[in-house]
């Protein structure tokens, strides 16, 4: 191979996966806002959401701790916690280790919602990939799956 095509080689591929990089954050940026549509009755901010969704994984932390875990200010933190107590979606708890702090959870309607949302985005997303794709594309589907999840190891 001529010395000018072996090195405009590395140079296309590496073109040509960055072109790829940017459609698949495009494509799951798109899907994602898609999923979020789908599931309306959660009109979360995102940083409502995020503390919701830290609290969904572990249960008890203090307004510190998802401070510090979102890189946050304690007040910022604060705020975004005091609207969800409001309206229902967290409670605290006395710390049984430490009385003067307050440990926050969800509340059982917030982990409800979380599962209709969860389970609306899943109805749409089935059936958006039974009626779009063909059994053929939907197993060449499942197999991008795994390869994207490689992505993630």
């Amino acid at each position: 191979m001529p010395a000018h095509l072996a090195e405009a080689t590395p140079a296309t591929e590496s073109d040509a996966v960055h072109a790829l990089a940017v459609d698949l954050r495009t494509v799951a940026s798109q899907l994602r806002r898609r999923l979020r549509q789908e599931a309306s009755g959660a009109d979360w901010s995102e940083s409502q959401r995020a503390v919701l969704l830290r609290l969904e994984r572990h249960d008890g932390a203090t307004v510190t701790e998802l401070a510090l875990a979102e890189g946050v200010r304690s007040q910022s933190m604060g705020a975004t916690v005091a609207g969800l107590v409001e309206a229902g979606f967290v409670k605290g708890s006395p710390d049984p280790a430490d009385g003067r702090r307050t440990l926050l959870s969800l509340t059982p309607h917030t982990r409800q919602v979380f599962r209709q949302v969860r389970a609306a985005r899943e109805d749409w997303l089935q059936h958006a990939i039974e009626d779009r794709y063909t059994p053929a594309e939907q197993k060449q589907l499942a197999a991008a799956m795994r390869l994207m999840r490689r992505l993630l190891d």
